[in-house]
């Protein structure tokens, strides 16, 4: 439910995005999205961690964060309960802008998009699914081969290459990627940190697997 709900409302924010002239789109994204220089300066801008998490940059943006949400997400929500799920969406965000914040505190480029939450969906999904199957795309050459790699690895170098290109950005400015690597370093970390605090306790889960290999 809850992530089904916060699909939707990513959608309806965008279709209002789309709608905008390019002058109010800058002052909306201005407004609500999260500006490490802005937030250095006037820290009672602290409350666009969270609006930002519901701002995307364009089609693709908003459809990989959103495919990515629906294909993680209802796992995770199972295994926490709508309410403890809602919350740890949103503290990861939260962390995963505190974490880009910290890495770019003069950055004057607005951060928008809901991949830092999404991280922390990741991180918990990484722990207590690890050997779940992921259809994932290997280009060979010029063909697209689709193999099952088991979920610990796909999130282990997906962390990893995030990790890597975060390094990489501190030396090369704002510009490098246009991607916000840190907020997901931070968001995937969070995820992992929370998740014993926000899963259901043991006797209210649905006995998805055996005990034997889902201990946790």
């Amino acid at each position: 439910m809850v992530t089904w709900t916060i699909i939707a409302l990513n959608v309806l924010v965008f279709f209002y995005e789309w709608d905008l002239t390019d002058a109010q789109l800058q002052r909306f994204v201005w407004l609500l999205g999260m500006t490490p220089a802005r937030l250095t300066s006037d820290p009672s801008s602290y409350w666009t961690l969270l609006t930002s998490l519901f701002l995307h940059g364009g089609w693709v943006h908003l459809v990989g964060n959103m495919w990515a949400l629906y294909l993680f997400g209802d796992n995770v929500e199972d295994r926490m309960g709508p309410v403890r799920y809602l919350l740890f969406y949103l503290l990861c965000g939260i962390a995963a802008g505190l974490t880009h914040y910290a890495t770019n505190r003069l950055s004057t480029v607005p951060v928008v998009g809901a991949s830092g939450a999404i991280a922390g969906v990741f991180g918990a999904y990484f722990l207590l699914f690890p050997l779940a199957r992921v259809i994932t795309l290997i280009p060979l050459l010029f063909i697209p081969l689709f193999v099952e790699i088991p979920a610990v690895v796909y999130f282990a170098f997906w962390f990893v290459s995030q990790l890597f290109s975060g390094v990489l950005s501190l030396s090369a400015g704002d510009h490098y990627g246009g991607v916000a690597w840190w907020a997901h370093v931070g968001g995937f970390v969070t995820g992992m940190a929370l998740l014993p605090l926000f899963q259901k306790p043991q006797k209210e889960r649905r006995p998805f697997y055996d005990d034997e290999y889902w201990p946790w």
